[in-house]
C-alpha cells in the first residue's frame, strides 16, 4: 500500500468535515472478541447464527444468553489508544470550527466511552434494547440486564442452554407493555435504520476527507461509504494492517 504522509498531513490540515468510518478493527486492541473469522464462536455457533430475526423467534433465550456474554465483556474493556486519538481529534478540530463524525459499524460504545460526541452508530449498541412489542429503544447498562441471566451466557462449547422462559427474559419497562426486549443492533438480514442512513449520506456529501479505520470494506452498506466519497474526488486514506478489497479505490 502508498503511504504518503506528507501528503495525507496537507489534505488532512486543509479539511473542514471529515468523515471517520471505524469497524471492528479499532476495537480488537481493547481486546473485543469480534466473532469474525478463525475461532469466532460463542459455544457452538458463529455469529451469525445467532445474530438473525429467525434465531430470536426460535431461541430468545440463547440469543439473550449470547448477548449478555457479549455485554459483560464489554464492561470490562476500555477504549485503546485509537478510540482516544479520535476523540481528541474530534475535540482539537472543533475548537478550530471543523467538524468530525464518526461513522461506526462497532455495538461495543467505546467510541463513545473514548469521548467522542458527533458519533452514528448504523450498527446500533449492546447498550440499548428495543421492544418487540411496542418498539421503544432505550439505554441500558445493567448488569446482568435481567436476574435470570445472572452467571448464564459462558462461551465454552460444553456449556448447556439455559432455557430461561421468555416472562424472566428482559422485558418493556414502558407502561403497562411488558413485552420482549431484544438487542438493539442490526443482525444479519435486518436493513440499517433509515434515520441514521440519512444522516450518514448527508455527512458523506460534505465531508473533504475520509479516513477509513480498522474495517475490512467488505460488509454492506458500510463497504460502500468510502468508495462512494472517493468517487466524488474526496480523499480518502485506509488505516489498516493489511491491504483491503477496497484499498486500491482510495487514494
Amino acid at each position: 500500500p502508498h503511504t504518503d504522509m506528507a501528503d495525507f498531513r496537507e489534505v488532512f490540515a486543509k479539511a473542514k468535515h471529515i468523515a471517520i468510518i471505524t469497524g471492528a478493527g479499532v476495537s480488537a486492541e481493547s481486546g473485543v472478541p469480534t466473532f469474525r473469522g478463525a475461532g469466532g464462536f460463542w459455544r457452538k455457533w458463529q455469529a451469525q447464527e445467532l445474530a438473525t430475526p429467525e434465531a430470536f423467534a426460535r431461541n430468545p433465550s440463547r440469543v439473550w444468553e449470547f448477548y449478555h456474554y457479549r455485554r459483560e465483556v464489554m464492561l470490562s474493556k476500555h477504549p485503546n489508544p485509537a478510540h482516544i486519538a479520535i476523540a481528541e481529534c474530534e475535540r482539537r478540530l472543533s475548537k478550530q470550527g471543523r467538524s468530525v463524525v464518526v461513522i461506526t459499524q462497532n455495538i461495543d460504545e467505546l467510541h463513545r466511552k473514548a469521548g467522542t460526541k458527533h458519533l452514528l452508530e448504523i450498527h446500533g449498541s449492546l447498550f440499548k434494547t428495543r421492544c418487540t412489542n411496542c418498539g421503544n429503544v432505550a439505554a441500558n447498562y445493567k448488569s446482568p440486564i435481567c436476574p435470570a441471566l445472572a452467571g448464564k451466557g459462558a462461551p465454552d462449547p460444553e456449556t448447556e442452554d439455559a432455557a430461561i422462559p421468555v416472562e424472566d427474559l428482559p422485558q418493556c419497562e414502558e407502561d403497562g407493555c411488558n413485552g420482549l426486549l431484544r438487542p438493539h443492533v442490526v443482525w444479519f438480514g435486518e436493513t440499517l435504520d433509515p434515520d441514521i442512513l440519512t444522516e450518514v449520506e448527508k455527512e458523506l456529501e460534505i465531508c473533504d476527507l475520509c479516513l477509513v479505520v480498522g474495517t475490512s470494506s467488505v460488509v454492506y452498506p458500510a463497504a460502500m461509504f468510502a468508495p462512494q466519497v472517493s468517487a466524488r474526488g474526496v480523499p480518502v486514506a485506509e488505516f489498516n494492517m493489511e491491504a483491503t478489497p477496497a484499498t486500491n479505490r482510495f487514494r
